[in-house]
């Protein structure tokens, strides 16, 4: 067996008499709260929940400043479209959608790039448009023949796409636009086309060529003899520009009115650009528009901020609510308790979707959509709260430090909320938290199945969203992909969240900072 021998300068001499001790370690209480504090924070799944929940908070509060742009501002003629950053174009945060099409189509998406070059009818071949800023195709991946035709996949930029459009506009907001372009170089607006048998579809100002009746560019002689202008990349197209009788382009064509307010103009643009000059920047939207035309990252940030003060109103009023009616039930208990049991049995049989039908029906009228949809919400969902209270108060209302202190002669609202209440707080806290995601899903299926509409011009919430994508998810997918993602983050991180709270507040397992 080996000796472990242990050297001579461990060993001190000691006075006769002397007391030898270990040091005592020293031990100091701590707040409740903080105690809570440390607990929560060993739980690192709840801990990353609750950056995750004020992370999205954040986003909300602070996403609208930086974009810098009007939550009402809506354009229809961009709606659906996804998200596109010039600062990222390269990366390809481009707006682009891929497509499949035939060679009228990508010959039209091509001369959109070209038609912006040639604002002076100066350009027509179709590569002098290839590389312009404006050439919504960005990239064609191959070419295979269907049905004895040629096929084209190809990327495009949806923002850039849209090209030109026909507009009428007042004969001094037609003064604005040119002074406009004069300052800034750019161009808004763009020849007239001749409405001419060339022109196959009016309500079409990209078709700025001209095309026969099967929509495929053609070149017309002297004579008027027709030939139709096979695909190739340096194909040059014959425009189809409106002239004046000495040969000029005509940018305007009088529509009505009598002097220069009253006057008005068809005009053709590059709807681009007309965007800029209408409000000041590129059409940039990180997270693309919605179905009308709104920037979504603000729709998302408002969504959040409604469902979220919604739901955390909810909370708190069940909160006050059910605590007040389970403390009551859980200490008195007896007839008090058969009564207000039978109460909340009658309110709980009531389903909760026929309750918000009816607020929605006869109370959004008189006091708004929210303040129906939360009373619908309170009418009973304190209850769930309520019987987890009680359920506390009956199991620690008979403890002997309860029992101590009414000996001693504590008064019942002593007695409950000093001593039983703190001991329940933890499960008190983990139902309230727990409610947020309930009433987020909650909101989320009444307006998904159309009984509640928080959408509007100055608000919605994350189930409006969902509820406007449902029909259109397949070809614009980030329309319900943004807030269904919103949605599934607060439900898993809440309930992380809520269940790291009632360990944290659990005074059973309190103890001492080391």
């Amino acid at each position: 067996m080996a000796v472990n021998n242990i050297p001579k300068e461990k060993f001190e001499f000691a006075a006769a008499g002397e007391k030898i001790f270990d040091k005592k370690p020293e031990t100091k209480p701590i707040g409740y709260f903080k105690d809570a504090w440390l607990r929560f924070r060993k739980n690192k799944a709840s801990v990353v929940a609750a950056v995750i929940i004020i992370l999205i908070i954040l986003y909300a509060i602070f996403v609208p400043v930086f974009i810098g742009r009007d939550a009402t501002m809506m354009d229809n003629i961009y709606k659906q479209k996804g998200p596109r950053l010039t600062l990222f174009y390269d990366l390809g945060v481009n707006g682009g959608v891929s497509k499949s099409v035939n060679e009228s189509m990508i010959v039209e998406n091509l001369a959109i790039g070209l038609g912006a070059e040639n604002y002076d009818g100066s350009k027509n071949a179709l590569n002098e448009g290839r590389d312009s800023y404006y050439q919504p195709v960005l990239k064609i991946k191959g070419e295979r023949t269907s049905a004895g035709r040629s096929i084209y996949d190809v990327k495009i930029d949806a923002y850039l796409e849209v090209g030109f459009r026909e507009i009428d506009i007042s004969q001094q907001e037609y003064a604005k636009i040119t002074d406009w372009e004069q300052k800034t170089g750019l161009h808004v607006l763009y020849p007239l086309i001749d409405n001419n048998e060339y022109w196959i579809d009016i309500s079409d100002a990209n078709l700025w060529y001209k095309t026969n009746r099967q929509g495929k560019p053609i070149k017309v002689s002297d004579s008027g003899k027709e030939t139709v202008i096979p695909y190739s990349e340096d194909m040059v197209l014959e425009d189809n520009y409106l002239r004046d009788s000495e040969g000029n382009l005509v940018y305007y064509r009088y529509t009505g009115g009598g002097d220069a307010e009253t006057a008005q103009y068809q005009v053709r643009i590059l709807y681009y650009n007309y965007y800029r000059y209408l409000y000041g920047t590129e059409p940039n939207y990180i997270f693309g528009t919605d179905s009308q035309g709104y920037d979504m990252a603000l729709r998302l940030a408002n969504g959040i901020k409604l469902s979220l003060l919604v739901s955390v109103f909810v909370s708190l009023i069940n909160l006050v609510l059910g605590t007040i009616y389970g403390a009551i039930e859980g200490y008195y208990g007896g007839a008090v308790d058969l009564v207000m049991e039978r109460v909340s049995d009658i309110l709980s049989g009531v389903p909760f979707i026929v309750v918000a039908t009816l607020f929605q029906i006869h109370l959004a009228t008189k006091v708004g959509a929210i303040p129906s949809l939360l009373f619908a919400f309170v009418t009973t969902g304190w209850i769930g709260t309520a019987q987890r209270v009680r359920t506390q108060f009956y199991r620690f209302k008979n403890q002997e430090y309860v029992m101590a202190a009414k000996t001693l002669g504590a008064r019942d609202r002593r007695l409950i909320w000093k001593h039983i209440f703190p001991n329940s707080l933890g499960t008190i806290i983990t139902s309230s938290v727990l409610v947020i995601p309930s009433t987020i899903l909650s909101e989320s299926i009444l307006s998904f199945l159309g009984i509640v509409n928080l959408g509007g011009s100055k608000m919605t919430s994350l189930g409006t969203l969902l509820s406007d994508a449902s029909d259109l998810w397949q070809g614009a997918p980030h329309l319900m992909f943004f807030p269904a993602a919103v949605i599934s983050l607060l439900m898993i991180c809440f309930n992380l969240f809520g269940n790291g709270l009632r360990d944290a507040f659990n005074p059973s397992l309190r103890g001492v900072e080391d």
